[in-house]
């Protein structure tokens, strides 16, 4: 890695001094006048609608797997401000390479809240994304994510485009193999991808404290030559600059980047996880007085910024998300039997037993309406 060519931003911000990148504080006040981005009043009120958006989608998606009506879900809450920020920068030509949490990116794309419904009902077109050009199915296993993403940079790279690649893992991924691979291979390469580390803190109930000595995670950019940042990641502006500036780094050709955003899972880490049994209630109401959307909002009232009318905004983007979700669940675009019939040559009584209980589970579903 260069030093003498990266933005000024990396220097300043270097991991290993563990110094964050911080606009705005928890009320909203401006702490950092000279790098807060120039950003007109419209767009500031785009991102809080679509930050508002995500945040009701996710309460949303919840309430209908509580219901019986949807499978796991990872809840998004808390992290709107990372994904509305990278959904910004991402142009139509760039790769958004997702692992299971980046529900606000996802739509800033492109994707529709039918197609991520279809994806948690179990559908197999809720990750074709048919829609929209250059997005990869969220990724499950933990870290594959960003083998394929430094793939796809290589191809950028030897095809001479000028796309970026957007690619997002947990604090717990940092942990596989296939992190430490990725990014060695993104350094050697000077591939034009953004590794995004959302710190929330747990790995499901595994708090980054076990995962790494590391003083912080932006700090393991160091070993592979690529420039890494530390982010407050739920301050909106903050996470502006960092990817206005990791794309114009990586479009440019000078490489990838990495950024560690640090937030605060709200949630749970899936709606069959109970957060309570390895976190306290104290630790949840701190971090709730750093919720990203209560930030942009307090930023805005003390701005003067229009105000908007949130409850009709709500009511509204209720009723559009409980459309597409009925649209999703009746969505039947492919027999049962898909699901089962193209493993084996014989079934095994196994798999025997779990089509007929998905069977009886469709079964009861359909009675329920």
């Amino acid at each position: 890695m260069a030093h003498d060519n990266l933005p000024a931003i990396f220097h300043h911000f270097h991991p290993i001094e563990d110094k964050m990148l911080q606009i705005i504080d928890n009320e909203g006040n401006v702490i950092d006048k000279k790098r807060m981005p120039e950003l007109d009043d419209e767009i500031i009120i785009d991102a809080y609608k679509q930050m508002l958006y995500e945040r009701i989608a996710d309460e949303m998606a919840v309430s209908y797997q509580r219901q019986g009506r949807m499978y796991t879900y990872t809840p998004n809450i808390g992290q709107e401000a990372i994904h509305i920020a990278a959904g910004m920068h991402i142009r139509g030509e760039d790769w958004l390479v997702p692992a299971f949490r980046e529900m606000g990116t996802l739509l800033a794309k492109g994707v529709t809240m039918k197609e991520i419904f279809l994806f948690y009902l179990g559908n197999e077109h809720g990750g074709s994304f048919r829609n929209i050009r250059n997005v990869l199915p969220m990724a499950i296993s933990i870290g594959t994510q960003f083998h394929h993403a430094v793939g796809i940079g290589y191809a950028v790279k030897y095809q001479k485009k000028e796309e970026v690649v957007f690619t997002f893992i947990g604090d717990g991924g940092t942990s596989e193999g296939d992190f430490s691979e990725a990014l060695n291979f993104a350094g050697v390469w000077q591939v034009p991808v953004i590794f995004t580390v959302q710190n929330n803190q747990y790995a499901i109930s595994v708090p980054v404290q076990k995962q790494t000595r590391s003083v912080n995670l932006a700090v393991k950019s160091v070993a592979f030559g690529i420039p890494g940042i530390k982010v407050d990641g739920n301050d909106f502006f903050a996470m502006y600059l960092a990817y206005q500036i990791a794309v114009d780094y990586a479009r440019s050709g000078r490489g990838a980047v990495l950024i560690e955003a640090l937030t605060y899972r709200l949630g749970a880490h899936t709606t069959s996880d109970d957060p309570s049994k390895y976190r306290n209630e104290a630790e949840e109401q701190l971090w709730g007085k750093s919720d990203p959307l209560l930030r942009l909002k307090r930023y805005m009232q003390s701005a003067g910024i229009r105000a908007i009318d949130e409850e009709q905004l709500r009511e509204q983007y209720r009723e559009e998300i409980d459309r597409q979700f009925a649209d999703a669940e009746q969505e039947k675009s492919y027999p049962l039997s898909d699901l089962f019939d193209h493993m084996y040559t014989d079934m095994p009584d196994e798999l025997r037993r779990q089509k007929s209980e998905y069977e009886q589970f469709l079964s009861w579903k359909e009675k329920r309406r």
